[in-house]
């Protein structure tokens, strides 16, 4: 998987890694909470963004494992650890979705989004790269992008919204692991509204024409938040 790059005709195009990041769920007094860390503000790529912890697949990691799951796996641990001192078992990790930088950004990722039951003690931030955390209500973090309050990233936005009908975290874990894993394959489009990120059941994903009748899967980028559409798989 981690080789298949769709723009591979386009001798300037950027390669695309491998990555992986954790989105890690506990039971708070006002629903479920996820922890989400903020980038340091000078990283090329979504500095200052809240995020979930994670990162690139080490080579070591795609070695010495037998598939790029249990890589991405291995990694997402990893990152976990390194970045919030959180220790999960690779094993533990539930998949969610998988999403594929797309074509125009200065740098790409192919990156399984893992969820996990937070473990006990202390987040520990690295303090380099991650320069501070917080624990959210998927509510809260959701309104805090929409009212501006907050920087997320489209994925991490996303995802948030998936698992937001979740009260507990055995619940998110559940259907989360009986349901089918979402792949991403987003498309910028540019029009006189604005910047889109469109998915590829989209009905304007092919020919980037998003007046196209059909169905609506995208996500406007809005100065402040996202306008996300889904007329595919509303309940999220």
């Amino acid at each position: 998987m981690w080789a298949v790059n769709s723009f591979a005709d386009d001798p300037d195009a950027v390669p695309i890694r491998p990555a992986a990041t954790v989105i890690a769920l506990r039971d708070g007094a006002a629903g479920l909470e996820v922890l989400v860390v903020r980038r340091d503000t000078n990283l090329a790529f979504h500095g200052g963004s809240w995020v979930f912890p994670g990162g690139r697949v080490d080579d070591h990691e795609i070695s010495d494992s037998d598939d790029d799951m249990a890589a991405a796996r291995l990694a997402a641990a990893r990152e976990a650890h390194e970045e919030a001192g959180l220790v999960v078992e690779p094993s533990d990790l539930i998949p969610l979705s998988h999403w594929t930088t797309p074509w125009g950004r200065n740098r790409r990722f192919a990156t399984w989004f893992f969820v996990v039951a937070a473990p006990a003690g202390e987040v520990v931030i690295d303090d380099s790269e991650i320069r501070a955390y917080e624990w959210h209500t998927l509510d809260a973090a959701i309104s805090g992008s929409d009212a501006g309050d907050i920087q997320l990233a489209a994925p991490t936005y996303i995802s948030l919204r998936r698992l937001r009908a979740h009260q507990r975290v055995t619940d998110a874990l559940e259907t989360t692991a009986a349901r089918p894993n979402e792949i991403f394959l987003p498309k910028l489009v540019r029009t006189d509204a604005g910047l889109w990120s469109v998915y590829q059941d989209d009905a304007g994903y092919e020919s980037g024409n998003l007046d196209t009748p059909g169905p609506r899967h995208r996500t406007q980028m809005l100065d402040a938040g996202f306008d996300y559409e889904n007329t595919v798989d509303p309940p999220i």
